[in-house]
């Protein structure tokens, strides 16, 4: 799930049920969505990758939302260019990601919860893998031009899909952070049984070294980094 608009779904509980394979049990959480989908990425998701990776420069946040992963970029030092192509109030409204040419100038780092699940976008539009792959074949195109880095959060089984693989053996994918602890999208999420998916950032550095293999890394919501402790650049 995600912070976005433009941006990754679940399908809705209707879709879920019509699309499933007979006899396969449906999980529902029970929980009312909010429409479109929007949901803000715990701040802890974050925290959680800067653990691990230090970005070099400017950041750029093509699906921003209200602000939510920008935030705690900018509390650790990082300059940020925060865009949308919907307008929730933060960052600059009416920027469609995939049809940039470039970054934003003085960026060299992307980071974003990408904004499509693995069973599908808003009723209407094309669903995933296909959508997702695109997302992040452009991301690449884009940092790769600045010789730039790139991590996005992604459902764990994403990483072990076919399509995912073929992507991340041909590019300069430096790192898998497993996120230890689910993710709970609602704000009752602790008292429903919403967070039933494991995430993990994975992480791209054009600057990474040819044949070096990526690290796996582990981090949760539970284990902050002593004060004065730098995070450590992703191998």
């Amino acid at each position: 799930m995600t912070e976005r608009s433009n941006t990754e779904t679940m399908a809705g509980r209707d879709d879920a049920e019509s699309s499933a394979r007979p006899g396969r049990p449906i999980h529902i959480s029970g929980y009312d969505r909010k429409g479109r989908d929007f949901y803000a990425t715990p701040a802890w998701v974050t925290e959680a990758l800067l653990r691990h990776v230090r970005f070099r420069g400017r950041v750029w946040e093509p699906c921003c939302g209200t602000g939510a992963i920008t935030t705690v970029l900018q509390r650790h030092g990082y300059e940020v260019t925060s865009t949308d192509i919907a307008d929730h109030g933060f960052g600059t409204p009416g920027i469609d990601f995939l049809g940039c040419g470039a970054v934003p100038d003085g960026c060299r780092a992307l980071v974003t919860n990408p904004p499509y699940g693995d069973t599908g976008s808003h009723r209407g539009q094309e669903k995933s893998p296909a959508a997702m792959l695109r997302f992040v074949e452009h991301a690449l195109r884009l940092t790769a031009g600045v010789q730039g880095q790139l991590a996005l959060l992604v459902r764990f089984q994403w990483v072990a899909g076919q399509r995912a693989a073929a992507l991340m053996s041909a590019g300069p994918f430096a790192a898998v952070i497993a996120l230890t602890q689910r993710i709970c999208w609602f704000d009752r999420g602790a008292d429903t049984n919403a967070a039933q998916h494991h995430h993990a950032w994975v992480v791209f550095d054009h600057a990474h070294p040819p044949g070096q293999p990526p690290a796996l890394l582990f981090a949760g919501a539970d284990r902050p980094r002593p004060q004065g402790e730098p995070p450590r650049t992703a191998p």
